[in-house]
Parts: structure tokens; sequence; C-alpha cells
């Protein structure tokens, strides 16, 4: 077993640890681990993710998703080079100023275009103001974000949404791999691994994640989180941290 497996399964246990599952198997923690095994086994196939989720996730559920250090929103353009904010984060360092259809034209003096978008400075220190220029119905507007802790949720509904703009030929990883579906009562966890290759350097990237899954009294999942290596993954694509 190499070192990266041993750091999974230390995360798993951690996991275990602190939900208080205990080895204890009834028949609706089967049924529950049943169902975490066909979700993430089913997370490689665009339609069946979605039949899955649909199928299996409580209408008030939600996904939590990663903390990070930033502003707080969501923008689509990576491929045309435009920054327009699509979504904001309620109570994040964005909500305090951007607005929904905000277009950046420049990040601390860099302009904002398809081969600056993974330099333009959004992430970094907390608490370290960040200068932007952005367009807001046709004017001009300086201004000024304070980096913070973002923490926030998605509904199924938002989820799914989500799911079905992505493009099913990109969808799958290269190499996946279900190692274990661990729990009892309404917690279940999954171990799972991916392996892709970075379209940049060339370089393969090797990624395990731990999710948790809880489960209603109905066995409809009602809460969604993961912990993975996502530092790693940059670090195998050449990304460095610096202060």
């Amino acid at each position: 077993m190499n070192k990266k497996n041993i750091r999974a399964l230390g995360a798993i246990a951690m996991l275990l640890a602190l939900a208080g599952c205990n080895n204890e198997m009834t028949p609706q923690s089967n049924m529950n681990s049943e169902t975490v095994r066909k979700w993430v086994e089913a997370s490689q196939d665009k339609a069946q993710a979605i039949a899955i989720v649909e199928a299996h996730m409580a209408d008030d559920g939600v996904i939590y998703r990663p903390r990070y250090v930033g502003f707080g929103f969501t923008h689509d353009g990576y491929e045309t080079g435009e920054m327009v904010v699509q979504t904001i984060v309620p109570e994040s360092p964005a909500s305090a100023v951007l607005q929904v259809g905000d277009k950046f034209i420049s990040v601390r003096g860099v302009e904002v275009g398809p081969d600056t978008m993974e330099r333009l400075d959004f992430r970094g220190k907390a608490g370290e103001a960040v200068e932007a220029v952005i367009v807001r119905d046709g004017e001009s507007i300086e201004i000024s974000v304070v980096r913070g802790t973002i923490e926030s949720t998605i509904t199924k509904a938002d989820m799914l949404e989500w799911m079905r703009e992505q493009d099913a030929e990109d969808w799958a990883d290269e190499n996946y791999t279900v190692h274990e579906v661990i729990g009892s009562g309404d917690v279940i966890y999954a171990w799972t691994q991916a392996v892709n290759t970075d379209e940049t350097s060339g370089a393969s990237v090797d990624v395990h994640t731990v999710s948790r899954f809880q489960f209603n009294a109905d066995g409809q999942v009602v809460a969604l989180a993961n912990i993975n290596e996502s530092r790693f993954a940059l670090e195998q694509m050449g990304y460095t941290i610096t202060r």
C-alpha cells in the first residue's frame, strides 16, 4: 500500500470516529450503503449521475461546497476569456460589492482575457483588499473587495441544473476507482480515486476523495460533503503556494 492510500485510509478513520459510527449494520444501513455505492459508480456517466441524484437525494437536501479564501462568486468564461458574475454566495465579501451580470475588466491591473484567467488575483490571504474594475449597465466601476473565508451549500435543484449544463463527452475521469464504502445508520462514507491528465502540463493528476453521505429516515440523501486532495492536485500540475 502506498503513502497516498495510507493517508486516505487515515482520513476515513478520522471521519468515522468523529461521526460516532459503530460496527452495527441494520437493514437500513445496508440499503444506504448500497445507495452510496450506486451513487459513486454512477458519477462517471452524466445521464446516470443525474438520474441517481434525482432518485436518491431529498428535495431539501444540500451539498456542502469545499471552503476557500476568496470573493465568493461564480462565473463562466474560461473558454471565451470573459468573466461575468453568475452567482454570488450570500454573506460573502462579493455580496456587498458585486451583482449578477457584472463583467470584470481587470483585477489588480491585470486585464481579464483568455490568457490571464489563471493569473487573476482572487485567491490569497484572508483580510487582504483586492482592487478590480468591472462594467455594470455599461458603466466602468472601480471596486475593492476584501478576501474572506467562503462557506456555502447548494440545493438539489441547483446541483441538477449545473449537471445538465455540463458536456457529457468530457464528464468521466480517465481512471476512476471506488475503493471502499463504509459506515452505519444514517451516515455512510465513500473513498474514491480519480486519475486524469492535466491538459497544460501533461502531468498525471491522482486525487483521492472521501465523501460523507447523510440519510433521512426514508433513505434519501439530505447532506453530502467531501474532502479531497485539492492542494496535492495543484502540486502535481506544477502550481506552488507563495506568500
